[in-house]
């Protein structure tokens, strides 16, 4: 591999003299002809330096202190250069100058680069992050922040001193200190994993410490609401006008399929309308961009309806009046409350209600269903999926009717 040429200059800025009226000394590095310049903090009269030889012109105290000090800066930068090419690291004026100022950045930490990572997708939210995303890392940084406090009473810690040991600890802090269950503490680790294979990429750490970590998923079983649930709250009749409007929201929801992110967001530009002049609503999904295409029930553009000539509707252009998700959430409860229903009912639940009740319990194939919601394959799709008590007797009535025509399988009692 070809050497890249590497070059130390010390000089002196005649044109920016200091109070004392001497010229700071500035050092200058360059590396395959790209530079970056350090003033080293020390100062000389100009008729005493000498260009050609870099350093400062007498035998006295003072000239022997900064040539000695020169001297010693040149010999770490040249030792810096020599360390990056035994270890194969990228050589840049940049980076020599960086380990020099003890800015090295091979010695990142892990709130560090959490927080650069944070940055960066915060301002992606709506093109490659959405909003939930970036703040479940956030979240996770700071629960680190609390965890490395409370544990090793540090602020911080470096890349290369994050063991096995060090996890194991945070996700049992996790589990204990915050309440988190398994699957919840599982995606903080895996929030952690990534800033350790951004760190290997970048060559910022030599080991990674989640090589032996083994993650551990639970199977999850999301609540849906029966058919007979989800009538009893439309036919409820609620006088609050707030939960009024939460009720319907997620009424739409449980005869759409969307989430409470889309159809936060859902306009009169969503909707479509066929050959043979049915609605459905077309929209890229906010969490995955993958596209939603819904054939709308009456239930569901009755709800459009309703709210058409509402005024926060109309000056906004969006179809429902969406209040922030934990309002949504806090109003759902009372929602269920009134209509005594013991469940758990949250904005996802009606996303899982239509996947269930709705649709895959009416007969409509797991391939439909997935596109509705916007799957990318039916995988996903099956997390989604029951075998509902009345799906079970609607196909064994089926296997009763085949089996009572063949006579031949009835049983005959001895007399």
């Amino acid at each position: 591999m070809k050497r890249k040429t590497f070059n130390v200059l010390f000089f002196i800025r005649k044109n920016k003299l200091m109070k004392n009226g001497e010229a700071p000394i500035c050092l200058r590095i360059t590396v395959e002809g790209r530079m970056s310049d350090i003033q080293i903090k020390r100062s000389v009269p100009i008729e005493l330096w000498n260009q050609a030889k870099e350093h400062v012109i007498g035998k006295g105290k003072m000239a022997d202190e900064l040539n000695n000090y020169i001297t010693s800066i040149r010999i770490r930068l040249f030792q810096i250069h020599r360390e990056l090419e035994e270890n194969g690291k990228a050589i840049t004026a940049d980076r020599i100058k960086n380990i020099y100022m003890g800015n090295d950045d091979t010695k990142k930490t892990l709130l560090q680069i959490f927080s650069e990572h944070n940055a960066q997708c915060r301002q992606l939210i709506g093109k490659d992050f959405v909003a939930k995303t970036v703040q479940r890392y956030e979240t996770t940084a700071k629960y680190l922040g609390e965890f490395m406090q409370k544990r090793y009473n540090i602020a911080d810690i470096y890349l290369s001193e994050v063991t096995p040991s060090f996890i194991q600890d945070f996700e049992v802090f996790l589990k204990v200190e915050k309440g988190c269950a398994q699957n919840a503490a599982t995606t903080r680790l895996k929030n952690i994993k990534k800033m350790f294979r951004i760190a290997m990429e970048n060559d910022w750490v030599k080991k990674n410490p989640f090589v032996s970590v083994k993650f551990k998923r639970e199977a999850t079983h999301p609540e849906f609401l029966t058919m007979d649930e989800i009538q009893t709250i439309a036919a409820k009749e609620i006088t609050i006008k707030r939960v009024e409007q939460v009720r319907d929201v997620f009424l739409f929801c449980c005869f759409s399929g969307l989430s409470f992110s889309d159809v936060q967001q859902l306009s009169k530009e969503h909707l479509v309308k066929d050959r043979e002049g049915k609605t459905w609503i077309r929209k890229t999904r906010q969490k995955t961009n993958n596209m939603c295409n819904i054939p709308l029930l009456p239930i569901a553009l009755q709800l459009i309806e309703k709210y058409s000539t509402y005024s926060e509707c109309v000056e906004s252009g969006l179809l429902f009046p969406v209040p922030s998700n934990q309002k949504y959430n806090s109003y759902l409860k009372e929602v269920a409350d009134i209509c005594g229903i013991t469940k758990h009912v949250s904005s996802h639940v009606a996303r899982h209600s239509y996947a269930t009740s709705v649709c895959l319990a009416n007969g409509v194939s797991m391939e439909n269903v997935a596109k509705m919601l916007g799957h990318s394959d039916t995988k996903m799709t099956m997390h989604y999926a029951r075998v509902l008590d009345s799906s079970i007797m609607k196909d064994m009535e089926g296997v009763e009717k085949l089996l009572s025509a063949h006579s031949a399988l009835t049983f005959k009692t001895t007399g």
